[in-house]
């Protein structure tokens, strides 16, 4: 085959094929994940990754909620309670340093969630959560960031003023990290959508 001044051989169209067959089943398995999992706004942290190959983009770590994981010792992290034993808003983690676990992460009650894999054999399918000393059950964060690209003509949000909080949209796949949709800023209550294209 020639393609103006360029000659193809048939491997290089059988390559061609294969690498175009490769990159179309992972982008229409992530638009069937998008159109078929839960999708949920979190709050997010965002920061400035440092790494050498620097593109536009904001790489954040997840906030999740964390009430409906036991972890491994109450010596690391307990329920604060009321004289009547109900659990009440409070410290989740006693101890003075991070609490990790690994955990599977679901929607509910449009909240992102992260239940703790008790058996330690299925930790690799899991994401990494981690609870601060101090920190409240419903204020754990994913360890591994999730990067937001942004497009060359776009103002990024950062640095936040110090009354808004960066939100993320993202969809929960069964396995994996959740895969990010779009942005918004909330500020005095109010949301405003961040158009990033």
């Amino acid at each position: 085959m020639r393609i103006g001044r360029f000659a193809l051989s048939g491997v290089s169209v059988a390559l061609l094929v294969v690498q175009l067959g490769l990159v179309s089943t992972i982008a229409a398995k992530y638009l069937y994940q998008r159109w078929r999992c839960p999708r949920v706004w979190t709050r997010a942290a965002a920061y400035d990754p440092e790494m050498p190959m620097r593109g536009r983009y904001l790489s954040m770590q997840l906030k999740v909620g964390g009430c409906q994981s036991t972890l491994p010792s109450a010596k690391e992290a307990t329920f604060p309670r009321d004289v009547s034993g109900a659990i009440r808003p409070g410290p989740f983690v006693l101890r003075p340093h991070p609490v990790y676990f690994s955990a599977n992460l679901k929607v509910e009650n449009d909240r992102l969630e992260a239940i703790r894999i008790q058996d330690p054999e299925a930790h690799s399918g899991g994401q990494e959560v981690s609870a601060m000393p101090g920190a409240r059950c419903e204020d754990m964060r994913l360890e591994a960031p999730v990067d937001f690209y942004i497009a060359d003509t776009a103002q990024s949000p950062m640095p936040l003023k110090a009354d808004q909080e960066l939100w993320i949209e993202v969809t929960v796949p069964p396995k994996g990290p959740p895969r990010p949709i779009q942005l918004a800023l909330k500020q005095d209550g109010a949301w405003r959508p961040l158009g990033m294209e």
